[in-house]
């Protein structure tokens, strides 16, 4: 009985060692499966096949760079809510010398457009028509037609919001930095690679560096709209050409809303007193509503911008960049009509009374 009980035992060993070997032949063979499709695919579609190759060198060279070869490791996002002076004390900030920058060159382009213009237009001719008749014809479908009137006011907003916000995606915008020497600052208080605030301004920044004088780095551009106080001047400007507007169509009237005590009865008279309130209220409303939606859109796109180059530098924040696109489009339209509406709408009572 014993040999027959080893005989099966030898007998059990090698059916599992021949399992074994079967399990991993067929293992072997789906890798070699994949493979001979992988280059077959190459063989037949070289130019898609270099392309990918490209992509996925590029992230490998963007976790390399990050991560492996501190030299190249991309610097961690810096935040600060408004703009950096470029000389410590000074009163250029980066985003004051991007808006410059961005004046010159809407001014360049506008001489470029205007300068000898033709009959039968060029290319840039025609594309800058075809851009302020588009751009028309929606001012003339919200305000008709005092759509003359605010058009000019409501275009130049247009052209430089989008321009500021496309700088963002430009080679060079908050990726040139320049270093500065530490200098004491009052009032502040930090933590270690931790958001604080300093003198108002909401930094990124590590304390003890700073305590052992080593400076700061500042990037030496910054979108416009990226800053809180390009945005708070739009608005601003924006919301005082309301307040023109509607005195000019209706005169001193136009205060009337704010401060209005009308009705058959005291119960009457104290809601619309109290609606008057309101009303005055909300132009304050509009006015930071205003400036925190274009600058929370395009501050943010600046962040993720920052924070996916931190993380792998190359490929990952294409996606971004296109997005970042559409949002600077779209911020810079939202803005333009808003304004067009706020304008038309501090002239509705005027033809209400008549």
């Amino acid at each position: 009985m014993e040999p027959l009980q080893q005989d099966g035992q030898g007998t059990s060993q090698v059916a599992v060692a021949d399992s074994e070997m079967s399990s991993s032949d067929e293992d072997t063979n789906i890798f070699v499966a994949l493979w001979n499709d992988i280059t077959n695919w190459v063989q037949n579609h070289p130019r898609s096949a270099a392309s990918w190759g490209g992509v996925v060198l590029l992230l490998i060279m963007g976790v390399v760079a990050n991560y492996l070869v501190p030299g190249l490791a991309v610097a961690p996002p810096h935040v600060a809510l408004s703009g950096q002076p470029l000389v410590p004390g000074g009163w250029i900030t980066n985003s004051l010398l991007t808006t410059l920058i961005v004046d010159i060159v809407i001014i360049v382009l506008a001489l470029l457009a205007t300068i000898g213009m033709k009959e039968v237009p060029g290319r840039w001719q025609s594309f800058v028509e075809m851009v302020l008749e588009y751009l028309y014809g929606m001012s003339e479908s919200v305000a008709g037609r005092d759509a003359r009137k605010y058009f000019p006011w409501v275009v130049t907003i247009f052209i430089f919001v989008i321009v500021s916000n496309w700088v963002d995606v430009l080679p060079g915008i908050g990726s040139i930095i320049i270093h500065q020497e530490a200098v004491p600052e009052e009032h502040a208080a930090s933590y270690n690679n931790q958001l604080a605030m300093s003198d108002g301004k909401l930094v990124l920044v590590d304390a003890e560096a700073a305590e052992e004088g080593h400076g700061k780095e500042v990037s030496l551009f910054r979108p416009p709209t990226a800053d809180l106080n390009t945005t708070f001047a739009l608005a601003l400007i924006t919301m005082v050409m309301v307040q023109v507007w509607g005195i000019s169509a209706l005169g001193l009237g136009y205060f009337r809303k704010f401060f209005q005590f009308k009705g058959p009865n005291i119960g009457m008279k104290l809601i619309s007193a109290f609606v008057g309130i309101l009303e005055l209220l909300s132009e304050f409303s509009r006015l930071i509503a205003f400036g925190f939606r274009l600058f929370g859109n395009i501050f943010a796109g600046e962040i993720v911008l920052m924070t996916m180059a931190f993380l792998i530098a190359y490929v990952l924040p294409v996606p971004f960049f296109i997005l970042e696109v559409f949002v600077g489009f779209v911020q810079a339209l939202v803005f333009m009509m808003l304004a067009l509406v706020f304008f038309s709408m501090a002239t509705m009572s005027h033809e209400h009374d008549h």
